[in-house]
Protein backbone atom coordinates (compact mmCIF):
# COMPACT_ATOMS: atom_id res chain seq x y z
CA UNK A 1 0.00 0.00 0.00
CA UNK A 2 1.34 3.45 -0.91
CA UNK A 3 2.11 5.80 1.98
CA UNK A 4 -0.09 8.43 0.33
CA UNK A 5 -3.08 6.06 0.39
CA UNK A 6 -2.42 5.20 4.05
CA UNK A 7 -2.19 8.89 4.90
CA UNK A 8 -5.47 9.61 3.16
CA UNK A 9 -7.20 6.83 5.10
CA UNK A 10 -5.87 8.13 8.40
CA UNK A 11 -6.96 11.69 7.63
CA UNK A 12 -10.38 10.57 6.35
CA UNK A 13 -11.19 8.61 9.51
CA UNK A 14 -9.75 11.26 11.84
CA UNK A 15 -11.86 13.99 10.28
CA UNK A 16 -14.97 11.79 10.19
CA UNK A 17 -14.63 11.19 13.93
CA UNK A 18 -14.16 14.91 14.58
CA UNK A 19 -10.65 14.51 16.00
CA UNK A 20 -7.75 16.92 15.63
CA UNK A 21 -4.25 15.78 14.78
CA UNK A 22 -3.30 16.79 18.30
CA UNK A 23 -6.00 14.49 19.73
CA UNK A 24 -4.59 11.53 17.78
CA UNK A 25 -1.06 12.40 18.88
CA UNK A 26 -2.08 12.66 22.53
CA UNK A 27 -4.06 9.43 22.49
CA UNK A 28 -1.18 7.50 20.94
CA UNK A 29 1.62 9.27 22.83
CA UNK A 30 3.39 10.43 19.68
CA UNK A 31 4.26 13.89 18.40
CA UNK A 32 1.90 16.10 16.43
CA UNK A 33 4.56 16.20 13.72
CA UNK A 34 4.45 12.40 13.40
CA UNK A 35 0.70 12.41 12.75
CA UNK A 36 1.09 15.22 10.24
CA UNK A 37 3.75 13.23 8.35
CA UNK A 38 1.51 10.14 8.28
CA UNK A 39 -1.32 12.10 6.72
CA UNK A 40 0.98 13.75 4.17
CA UNK A 41 2.29 10.34 3.15
CA UNK A 42 5.85 11.15 4.23
CA UNK A 43 6.04 8.41 6.84
CA UNK A 44 4.05 5.48 8.27
CA UNK A 45 3.00 4.68 11.85
CA UNK A 46 5.28 2.29 13.69
CA UNK A 47 3.90 -1.24 13.66
CA UNK A 48 3.84 -1.19 17.48
CA UNK A 49 1.10 1.49 17.52
CA UNK A 50 -0.77 0.50 14.36
CA UNK A 51 -3.38 -1.44 16.36
CA UNK A 52 -3.95 1.45 18.78
CA UNK A 53 -4.29 3.89 15.86
CA UNK A 54 -6.83 1.63 14.15
CA UNK A 55 -8.88 1.35 17.36
CA UNK A 56 -8.82 5.12 17.88
CA UNK A 57 -10.04 5.67 14.32
CA UNK A 58 -12.69 2.95 14.63
CA UNK A 59 -11.32 0.63 11.95
CA UNK A 60 -9.38 -2.61 11.75
CA UNK A 61 -5.67 -2.62 10.94
CA UNK A 62 -6.60 -4.46 7.74
CA UNK A 63 -8.89 -1.59 6.70
CA UNK A 64 -6.21 0.93 7.56
CA UNK A 65 -3.77 -0.96 5.34
CA UNK A 66 -6.34 -1.33 2.56
CA UNK A 67 -7.06 -5.04 3.01
CA UNK A 68 -10.77 -4.91 3.91
CA UNK A 69 -13.46 -2.60 5.28
CA UNK A 70 -14.06 -4.03 8.75
CA UNK A 71 -14.43 -1.28 11.35
CA UNK A 72 -13.99 -1.30 15.08
CA UNK A 73 -15.03 1.34 17.58
CA UNK A 74 -13.90 0.32 21.06
CA UNK A 75 -10.65 0.44 23.00
CA UNK A 76 -9.31 0.56 26.56
CA UNK A 77 -9.20 4.03 28.11
CA UNK A 78 -9.49 6.01 31.33
CA UNK A 79 -12.41 8.44 31.40
CA UNK A 80 -12.39 11.67 33.43
CA UNK A 81 -15.60 13.52 34.30
CA UNK A 82 -15.65 16.73 36.33
CA UNK A 83 -18.10 19.27 37.68
CA UNK A 84 -18.04 22.33 39.92
CA UNK A 85 -19.96 22.17 43.17
CA UNK A 86 -22.16 25.23 43.55
CA UNK A 87 -22.34 25.92 39.81
CA UNK A 88 -26.14 25.82 39.77
CA UNK A 89 -26.42 28.52 42.43
CA UNK A 90 -23.82 30.57 40.60
CA UNK A 91 -25.85 30.29 37.39
CA UNK A 92 -28.90 31.65 39.22
CA UNK A 93 -26.96 34.64 40.51
CA UNK A 94 -25.27 35.66 37.26
CA UNK A 95 -26.56 36.86 33.89
CA UNK A 96 -26.27 34.09 31.31
CA UNK A 97 -23.43 35.82 29.47
CA UNK A 98 -21.43 36.25 32.68
CA UNK A 99 -22.01 32.65 33.69
CA UNK A 100 -20.68 31.55 30.29
CA UNK A 101 -17.53 33.64 30.86
CA UNK A 102 -17.05 31.99 34.26
CA UNK A 103 -17.64 28.47 32.88
CA UNK A 104 -15.23 29.04 30.00
CA UNK A 105 -12.55 30.09 32.47
CA UNK A 106 -12.97 26.84 34.40
CA UNK A 107 -13.06 24.79 31.20
CA UNK A 108 -9.90 26.44 29.90
CA UNK A 109 -7.95 25.51 33.01
CA UNK A 110 -9.08 21.89 33.24
CA UNK A 111 -8.64 21.40 29.49
CA UNK A 112 -5.06 22.68 29.77
CA UNK A 113 -4.49 20.22 32.60
CA UNK A 114 -5.82 17.36 30.44
CA UNK A 115 -3.67 18.37 27.47
CA UNK A 116 -0.64 18.55 29.76
CA UNK A 117 -0.97 14.77 30.22
CA UNK A 118 -2.13 14.03 26.66
CA UNK A 119 -5.84 13.68 27.34
CA UNK A 120 -8.45 14.01 24.60
CA UNK A 121 -11.21 16.52 25.49
CA UNK A 122 -14.63 15.36 24.32
CA UNK A 123 -17.34 17.77 25.48
CA UNK A 124 -18.53 20.45 27.89
CA UNK A 125 -22.00 20.35 29.46
CA UNK A 126 -23.02 23.20 31.74
CA UNK A 127 -20.28 23.00 34.36
CA UNK A 128 -19.28 19.42 33.44
CA UNK A 129 -16.24 18.34 31.45
CA UNK A 130 -15.57 14.94 29.83
CA UNK A 131 -12.34 13.60 28.38
CA UNK A 132 -10.45 10.34 27.94
CA UNK A 133 -6.89 9.05 28.07
CA UNK A 134 -5.52 6.12 26.08
CA UNK A 135 -2.10 4.75 25.19
CA UNK A 136 0.69 4.06 27.65
CA UNK A 137 0.01 4.49 31.39
CA UNK A 138 -3.34 6.19 30.72
CA UNK A 139 -4.73 5.64 34.26
CA UNK A 140 -1.73 7.39 35.79
CA UNK A 141 -1.95 10.29 33.34
CA UNK A 142 -5.65 10.73 34.08
CA UNK A 143 -4.99 10.85 37.82
CA UNK A 144 -2.13 13.33 37.30
CA UNK A 145 -4.58 15.50 35.36
CA UNK A 146 -7.09 15.36 38.21
CA UNK A 147 -4.44 16.35 40.76
CA UNK A 148 -3.17 19.22 38.62
CA UNK A 149 -6.69 20.48 37.92
CA UNK A 150 -7.43 20.50 41.64
CA UNK A 151 -4.37 22.71 42.18
CA UNK A 152 -5.02 25.25 39.44
CA UNK A 153 -8.82 25.54 39.40
CA UNK A 154 -9.90 27.86 42.18
CA UNK A 155 -13.51 26.63 42.18
CA UNK A 156 -14.76 23.63 44.19
CA UNK A 157 -13.86 21.10 41.50
CA UNK A 158 -14.98 17.46 41.77
CA UNK A 159 -13.64 14.65 39.57
CA UNK A 160 -14.58 11.03 38.84
CA UNK A 161 -12.35 8.54 37.02
CA UNK A 162 -13.09 5.11 35.57
CA UNK A 163 -11.29 2.70 33.27
CA UNK A 164 -12.40 0.15 30.69
CA UNK A 165 -13.56 -0.25 27.12
CA UNK A 166 -15.16 2.80 25.54
CA UNK A 167 -16.86 3.49 22.22
CA UNK A 168 -15.66 6.56 20.33
CA UNK A 169 -17.76 7.80 17.46
CA UNK A 170 -19.59 10.74 15.94
CA UNK A 171 -23.02 11.37 17.45
CA UNK A 172 -25.79 13.47 15.97
CA UNK A 173 -27.01 14.61 12.56
CA UNK A 174 -24.19 14.26 10.00
CA UNK A 175 -24.10 18.04 9.50
CA UNK A 176 -23.73 18.70 13.24
CA UNK A 177 -22.16 15.52 14.62
CA UNK A 178 -19.37 15.74 17.18
CA UNK A 179 -17.07 13.07 18.59
CA UNK A 180 -18.41 11.43 21.72
CA UNK A 181 -17.59 8.49 23.96
CA UNK A 182 -20.12 6.02 25.34
CA UNK A 183 -20.36 2.83 27.34
CA UNK A 184 -20.60 1.67 30.93
CA UNK A 185 -17.19 3.16 31.68
CA UNK A 186 -18.47 6.64 30.84
CA UNK A 187 -21.52 6.12 33.05
CA UNK A 188 -19.25 4.92 35.85
CA UNK A 189 -17.10 8.04 35.57
CA UNK A 190 -20.16 10.24 36.22
CA UNK A 191 -21.39 7.96 39.02
CA UNK A 192 -17.94 8.09 40.59
CA UNK A 193 -18.03 11.88 40.20
CA UNK A 194 -21.28 11.96 42.20
CA UNK A 195 -19.71 9.81 44.92
CA UNK A 196 -16.67 12.11 45.03
CA UNK A 197 -18.94 15.12 45.49
CA UNK A 198 -20.70 13.61 48.48
CA UNK A 199 -18.19 11.31 50.15
CA UNK A 200 -14.66 12.66 49.73
CA UNK A 201 -12.63 15.52 51.14
CA UNK A 202 -10.24 15.71 48.19
CA UNK A 203 -13.05 15.83 45.64
CA UNK A 204 -11.38 13.17 43.48
CA UNK A 205 -12.45 9.52 43.28
CA UNK A 206 -11.62 6.61 40.99
CA UNK A 207 -12.73 3.06 40.36
CA UNK A 208 -10.45 0.19 41.35
CA UNK A 209 -9.64 -0.40 37.69
CA UNK A 210 -7.97 3.03 37.64
CA UNK A 211 -6.10 2.75 40.93
CA UNK A 212 -4.85 -0.82 40.41
CA UNK A 213 -1.77 0.13 38.39
CA UNK A 214 -0.98 3.55 39.81
CA UNK A 215 2.57 4.43 40.75
CA UNK A 216 3.38 3.88 44.46
CA UNK A 217 3.75 7.65 44.92
CA UNK A 218 0.02 8.07 44.29
CA UNK A 219 -1.78 7.27 47.54
CA UNK A 220 -5.44 6.28 47.65
CA UNK A 221 -7.79 6.11 50.59
CA UNK A 222 -9.68 3.08 51.84
CA UNK A 223 -11.85 1.52 49.16
CA UNK A 224 -15.65 1.56 49.36
CA UNK A 225 -17.81 -1.10 47.70
CA UNK A 226 -20.76 0.42 45.83
CA UNK A 227 -23.71 -1.04 43.96
CA UNK A 228 -24.95 1.63 41.57
CA UNK A 229 -28.40 1.49 40.02
CA UNK A 230 -28.09 0.40 36.40
CA UNK A 231 -24.68 -1.23 36.92
CA UNK A 232 -25.01 -5.00 37.27
CA UNK A 233 -21.78 -5.59 39.18
CA UNK A 234 -20.48 -3.98 42.40
CA UNK A 235 -17.81 -1.30 41.99
CA UNK A 236 -15.00 -0.52 44.41
CA UNK A 237 -14.21 3.19 44.66
CA UNK A 238 -11.19 4.97 46.11
CA UNK A 239 -10.59 8.57 47.11
CA UNK A 240 -7.49 10.00 45.48
CA UNK A 241 -5.60 11.85 48.19
CA UNK A 242 -2.64 13.15 46.22
CA UNK A 243 1.04 12.50 45.77
CA UNK A 244 3.11 11.19 48.62
CA UNK A 245 5.62 13.75 49.84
Amino acid sequence: MLLEDLGNRIRERREKRGLKQTDVANALQVSHQAVSKWERGENAPDIAILGALASLLGVSTDWLLGVDSERLDTFDATVLASSVRGAFNKSRGLPARDFAVWANGVFYQITQAALRFDGVPIKYMGDQFLCFFSGSEHPSRAVQTALLARKIVEENLKIGLSRGEIYLGSVGHPDYARPDIMGEVVNLAFLTLGWAEEKTESGIAATEAVTRDLEPALVTGKGTRMQFQGIKHPVRLFEILGEER
